[in-house]
């Protein structure tokens, strides 16, 4: 380590490694330390230079060093106090990866080596361990500035959007004949681009694309951590999915899907990191400034675990709050992202008191003027206290419906007394999302999502079936509110497969048909199983992937069409809510209507045998005149025995027609009643009299 370079003070902002005045300025935060060592390293890996970060601007320590430029790889050392009964935890042996950087090279080892503490010491993380970290960890690599992203983008509006939730790899690794399948690249190829298209989704939602580590837990079952929820680097998209350049090739996706009018949306995953609980590896923010990046316990050496990982990020830190928006703020503008999932979302609002809507983060976030331009979408979940807020989330985010999921696998399982429940999801669950200025399509209704079953093993199992996962059988959820209608699994059986069809038909036809915005699992489309995993985070393997091979042809075409189907009829997608007021021309936007024909009264509300649900939908009361007024929606739900119902008045010079069912042969219409067949969604619009 005796190279020299020309060091100079530098800049305190931006933080990270920026390439700029003839070298690369340096800058990375610690409130707690004492020093902070640049480590450069060779072509070959080795460390040959130590540099201490000669300037503190406030928390921040910088420098710049001069004729250093894309390409070198680089890490951290800090130094200052090993007390975790204050939070601290800095051991300079562990070289640390930047927070901020773009690009790591090298894989992580697990290996003891890796801990700040010793491992199997009697005296746990109080022991201190000086071997040295660095030929085991990913070094950070300094890159390029990049010009911000390609305009234009779609720029979807919320009432047209309809998701498609995928991950990078199990999307297209089994995709027939294309190029770079299980990548970037491969999620850019044309044909499935094309199917992407045809099927009529507006945005793909893409599980954690941020660098991520495996568990050390699963690397030792011989698993990989597939879905990616455990972020180590908030701003370099996962190198596992790129051929040679992560970044370059990301952005070649996201103009592709562009270019075809689709918007690309992230999981992100800014509640937690890879480094775990005390037991975890020091490998960026514990070495950094662990009482910072950290919510502690009031110990001060545990860790807060809303999570369910280990560890809770401290997104009530002013540097932490600006790291996530840094975050943000690169992928939005740079990457040419859309919008944001957040994971565990309920943590990213959770302040000394509780969660707040109006917490300082999504305070930051929504006046950020880049930020509050994209689409932003909670799970308003997490396993703390007072940890389930569906509904309370601010505007402008939408918000993962769990309840609507249930409760339409529920009613068509057949159990009773939903109808009322169904209602509410129909209606965009308005009891929970309609305050505060928020648009019915605050709510995200799905069926199925990565967590959890498909929509074909929904159908398909009544219990989770695990065991390759390798914990016994005992991970994942244990109330699915799914129906194998009579067989545990795969059947040649002609009428369960079509009982199974059927099912699937109904349930998808439920949630397109509702107020909110629909997310369809990828793969869902084509019958995809996974033999009744319902938690395939360590499958990376046919089980996790898309099978494309034998697809459903005919359910396919089904979507497709009930996708155009509400891209066609305003009235399935509307932005106000519906609440049965009475409209300038004396209609109401909402009756619900008895299978008899009357409407629905307290007692047939509370009638749990009841089993169908009819809606006769309008254009909201009170829509501005560039609303088609007139669109009228007669929906039918009916999971019970086939129902003969009477139809109300259409009005002068107009009949009610047939606009859709998931069972055409069945379904007859005359002018005053329309025949159900039993288990089947009827769609009805009204039509002029020639």
């Amino acid at each position: 380590m005796t190279k020299a370079h020309d060091i100079g003070p530098g800049r305190p902002d931006p933080l990270g490694a920026s390439v700029l005045d003839g070298g690369v300025n340096f800058a990375v935060f610690s409130a707690h330390a004492e020093s902070v060592l640049l480590c450069l390293f060779d072509a070959e890996g080795q460390e040959y230079v130590q540099i201490p970060l000669p300037e503190r601007t406030g928390d921040i320590w910088h420098g710049h060093v001069a004729a250093l430029g894309p390409g070198q790889t680089y890490g951290y050392r800090v130094h200052g106090p090993y007390a975790p009964s204050r939070g601290h935890r800095f051991n300079p042996n562990k070289l640390l990866i930047d927070p901020y950087t773009r690009a790591t090279v090298g894989a992580l080892g697990w290996r003891d080596e890796i801990f700040g503490h010793t491992v199997g010491h009697p005296a746990q993380d109080l022991s201190f361990d000086r071997r040295d970290s660095a030929a085991h960890v990913p070094k950070s690599v300094v890159t390029p500035p990049l010009p911000p992203a390609e305009e234009p983008r779609p720029r979807m509006p919320w009432r047209e959007t309809v998701i498609y939730e995928a991950h990078v790899k199990g999307l297209t690794k089994q995709f027939p004949g294309i190029d770079h399948a299980g990548s970037y690249l491969g999620l850019a190829q044309k044909p499935v681009i094309d199917h992407l298209k045809a099927l009529g989704v507006t945005a793909v939602e893409l599980l954690p694309v941020h660098g991520f580590v495996d568990d050390g837990h699963l690397q030792a079952l011989g698993k990989p951590n597939y879905w990616g929820y455990q972020t180590l680097t908030f701003f370099a998209p996962e190198a596992r999915y790129a051929q040679t350049d992560p970044l370059r090739e990301f952005r070649e996706m996201v103009r592709a899907l562009h270019d075809a009018g689709i918007e690309v949306i992230l999981d992100v995953v800014y509640n937690h990191t890879g480094e775990g609980d005390w037991s975890g590896p020091t490998l960026g923010f514990r070495g950094l400034d662990n009482a910072s990046y950290y919510r502690l316990g009031a110990d001060g050496r545990s860790y807060i675990n809303d999570t369910g990982t280990g560890n809770t990020l401290n997104t009530a830190h002013p540097m932490v709050i600006r790291m996530v928006l840094d975050s943000l703020r690169f992928w939005a503008g740079t990457m040419g992202v859309d919008g944001f999932r957040f994971d565990l979302g309920t943590v990213m609002g959770r302040e000394a008191g509780g969660f707040r809507a109006d917490a300082g983060f999504f305070d930051a976030l929504r006046q950020d003027p880049l930020l509050a331009t994209v689409k932003l979408i909670a799970e308003p979940w997490d396993i703390g206290p007072g940890g389930y807020q569906l509904g309370q989330f601010p505007a402008p985010f939408a918000e993962w419906n769990d309840v609507a999921r249930d409760t339409m696998r529920r009613f068509w399982r057949g159990d009773g007394g939903q109808v009322r429940h169904l209602s509410s999801v129909v209606a965009g669950s308005a009891e929970r999302f309609d305050h505060s200025g928020r648009p019915a399509n605050a709510s995200v209704n799905f069926l199925t999502a990565h967590d959890g079953f498909t929509l074909m093993d929904v159908v398909s199992y009544n219990e989770r079936h695990n065991e390759a996962n390798g914990e016994g059988n005992r991970d994942g959820h244990g109330a699915n509110h799914s129906d194998n209608l009579g067989v545990e699994g795969a059947s040649d059986d002609p009428a369960i497969i079509a009982a199974r069809d059927r099912r699937r038909r109904n349930m998808l036809a439920t949630m397109f048909l509702s107020q909110g915005t629909p997310m369809l699992l990828a793969g869902d489309e084509l019958g995809n199983s996974q033999d009744g995993n319902n938690n395939a985070y360590v499958q990376d393997n046919p089980t996790g992937w898309v099978t494309w091979a034998g697809a459903d042809s005919d359910f396919l075409f089904f979507v497709r069409e009930l996708i155009a189907l509400r891209r066609d009829m305003p009235v399935l997608r509307q932005r106000r809510f519906l609440h049965s007021e009475t409209r300038d021309d004396g209609l109401r936007d909402l009756v619900w209507h008895h299978p008899d024909g009357h409407e629905m009264t307290e007692a047939a509300w509370g009638d749990e045998t009841l089993h169908t649900l009819v809606a006769e939908k309008r254009i909201a009361a009170g829509s501005p005149p560039y609303e088609p007024g007139d669109a009228a929606a007669y929906l039918i739900f009916n999971c019970g025995k086939a129902e003969r119902i009477t139809l109300p008045d259409a009005g002068p010079g107009k009949t009610w027609t047939l606009r859709f069912t998931t069972v055409p042969h069945e379904t007859t219409l005359t002018k005053a009643e329309v025949a159900v067949p039993h288990d089947s969604v009827v769609v009805l619009t009204l039509a002029a009299i020639d």
